[in-house]
């Protein structure tokens, strides 16, 4: 039997990183006040979008992990950001898909571990799909690609009030994965872990709509919920 939340679906396509903050804060911060109404009106969100190229500083990173100066990422056009999500220091880009589920975890389990795990499996399953193995490394947050190095191909980074989640995780598909030189990836300094990308992998480019499509799909099954696309009035639950 499927969890009663409300899920609804938002596609935002290619969003500015503040833009996107500030509208997945603004549904965090309603979630939070409704939750706690005598009437709650409890619908939640799975936002998936791409952001131009931004680097952004979790709540335990370090800025020394950022490789650019101010003027650099002036002259280069990339933005930056502190958060207050958890980890360290990732990038965005376009070809890159960014997903921010906005979830009270009262209807799901409330417990951050599970939570992130329960993501990494959306993760590893969808790219089950285009036959590359991929798995957790103990320790180390986000999903994996063995070999020599290791690659990182996901990266998952999360903040909750009262239970109710913000931020989320970011799957390099098509994105140009060369800008992660200009930083030290989630603070891991280590010769036998590097960054990669789906593209990069299979040797060619994927359709990102595809991509969207099975992160949806298994992220319906392991979240055990049906999630609604609000301006079509359908429910994606196969």
């Amino acid at each position: 039997m499927k969890n009663n939340a409300k899920i609804f679906l938002k596609d935002l396509g290619l969003i500015d990183y503040k833009e996107a903050w500030e509208h997945q804060t603004k549904l965090h911060k309603q979630l939070v006040t409704n939750k706690l109404s005598t009437t709650p009106n409890l619908i939640q969100h799975f936002i998936l979008c791409e952001h131009p190229a931004v680097y952004t500083l979790g709540r335990s990173g370090s800025e020394d992990h950022l490789l650019l100066s101010q003027n650099e990422l002036s002259q280069k056009g990339y933005a930056y950001y502190k958060i207050n999500r958890g980890g360290d220091i990732t990038h965005h880009g376009p070809g890159q898909i960014v997903g921010y589920p906005i979830l009270d975890l009262a209807y799901f389990k409330e417990d951050v571990g599970w939570y992130v795990r329960s993501l990494e499996e959306v993760i590893i399953r969808t790219l089950a799909d285009y036959e590359i193995k991929a798995q957790r490394i103990e320790k180390f947050t986000g999903v994996w690609i063995e070999g020599q190095p290791m690659r990182k191909i996901a990266a998952i980074g999360v903040h909750m009030s009262r239970w109710v989640t913000l931020h989320g995780f970011a799957l390099n598909i098509n994105n140009d994965i060369s800008l992660f030189d200009h930083i030290i990836p989630c603070g891991i300094q280590d010769p036998n872990k590097s960054v990669t990308s789906l593209a990069t992998e299979l040797g060619k480019e994927i359709a990102l709509k595809d991509v969207k499509k099975r992160l949806i799909h298994h992220f319906s099954t392991i979240f055990d919920v049906k999630i609604t696309i609000p301006h079509q009035k359908t429910e994606l639950n196969d």
